[in-house]
């Protein structure tokens, strides 16, 4: 006779955090993360002079070259690997691995450059993978109201407009959270995860 066990199923999901250069994608992986988050940050050099835009974030000196990773436990049985995107369209060959396998995606937006998130909504909607979008606040930036936001954007009403601040744990846990909420609808409504 075999005694009960006390070993919990866990389940573990991958989640991609995007959005344009200098959103705080790198930022939002490293507030969350209870492993030292993985970067691969690269001191940005005269060459990308041109290349980057740099308007809204003239005090960036670093960028991501490659991705983000990060992990967080939600509770006994959920574990979120985190994998940060590359904002520049220079590394959006990266993508299509960097997606692959993931329940859903972070689309972080900055209300001072809002169309920088506009190749990341087109790409998660192509890929029929569920998302939410984190309004990241920054110093100097316009608030707006979320059905402002989502008007702008013109993402559909079952897709979660939250506020965040990417430094902060508990805001960006709040975002993840709405994200998981996101795709298990997606779920109902498909009937699967449909990969």
């Amino acid at each position: 006779m075999s005694e009960p066990s006390d070993v919990i199923d866990v389940i573990s999901a991958k989640i991609v955090v995007t959005g344009g250069f200098g959103v705080g994608k790198t930022t939002f992986v490293a507030a969350v993360s209870e492993i030292a988050p993985l970067t691969t940050e690269a001191v940005m050099t005269e060459l990308s002079a041109g290349v980057d835009d740099l308007s809204g974030v003239t005090g960036k000196t670093t960028t991501t070259v490659a991705f983000d990773f990060g992990r967080i436990t939600l509770g006994p049985d959920i574990v979120l690997y985190l994998f940060g995107t590359p904002g520049q369209d220079r590394f959006a060959f990266l993508w299509d691995d960097l997606v692959e396998g993931a329940l859903g995606a972070m689309i972080l937006v900055d209300t001072r450059r809002i169309e920088d998130c506009h190749p990341a909504l087109d790409y998660f909607e192509k890929a029929d993978i569920p998302y939410a979008i984190g309004v990241n606040h920054f110093a100097g930036s316009r608030g707006f109201e979320k059905a402002e936001i989502r008007e702008a954007l013109d993402v559909p009403d079952h897709v979660p407009v939250v506020y965040c601040d990417a430094r902060d744990r508990s805001s960006v846990k709040e975002t993840l959270i709405a994200l998981l909420d996101a795709a298990m609808d997606a779920v109902r409504r498909r009937g699967s995860l449909g990969y």
